[in-house]
């Protein structure tokens, strides 16, 4: 029974064969379609059902963190330029803050170093003027110390000459200040003059 199907297939199969001409040999079986279909909708319903969302969700996740790293960094880079900008202000502050400090310590050194021209100027000046004073008060003391010992030289020698005494201080320094005046007079008079000591004539 087997085999007689068998033999009814393969002549049927023949008849087919000889029968299919022109356009037919491009299209397939009718049964090849329908099994084909079916094969397809086998594969197609589940990966529509189960695998396709999946994809759809790993495609959702990855979209989602491609585009959360994009915002991530347009947000840092926004930052960055911030911080830059803020980092060029400073710098630029900071340049300015230096010049004016330059220049507030270059007038502040001139105004010190002109304080302490004025100051050695006038620590000088008070040096000289008690170096004036000091060599003033010596020069009265020498003049005083050199009119008593040539006013006492002088009455001693005039004692001598007129041979009497001078110990009457009123004569004794009326002699000695025309001693002393005629001796000024001799030191500025010119070379060849001459002076008349008059310690003899006072009565």
């Amino acid at each position: 029974m087997i085999g007689a199907a068998l033999n009814a297939a393969a002549i049927v199969a023949a008849e087919e064969t000889e029968a299919i001409d022109g356009i037919s040999l491009l299209l397939p079986a009718a049964y090849d379609l329908v099994w084909s279909v079916v094969v397809l909708l086998i594969i197609a319903v589940p990966f529509y059902l189960y695998v396709l969302p999946k994809f759809k969700v790993l495609l959702d996740e990855r979209t989602a963190k491609i585009e959360g790293g994009l915002e991530h960094a347009e947000k840092a880079q926004a930052e960055a330029a911030e911080l830059r900008a803020e980092y060029e202000q400073q710098l630029a502050d900071a340049r300015t803050e230096a010049a004016r400090i330059k220049e507030a310590a270059r007038t502040e050194g001139g105004e010190i170093l002109n304080d302490l021209k004025a100051r050695a100027t006038a620590e000088a000046a008070r040096t000289v003027e008690t170096a004036q004073r000091q060599i003033e008060a010596e020069r009265q003391q020498a003049a005083v110390s050199l009119r008593q010992d040539v006013g006492a030289l002088a009455t001693e020698l005039a004692s001598k000459i007129v041979g009497e005494s001078l110990e009457d201080s009123a004569r004794q320094s009326r002699v000695v200040d025309r001693f002393l005046e005629e001796l000024e007079a001799s030191a500025t008079a010119p070379v060849g003059g001459s002076t008349t000591t008059s310690v003899g004539k006072e009565n």
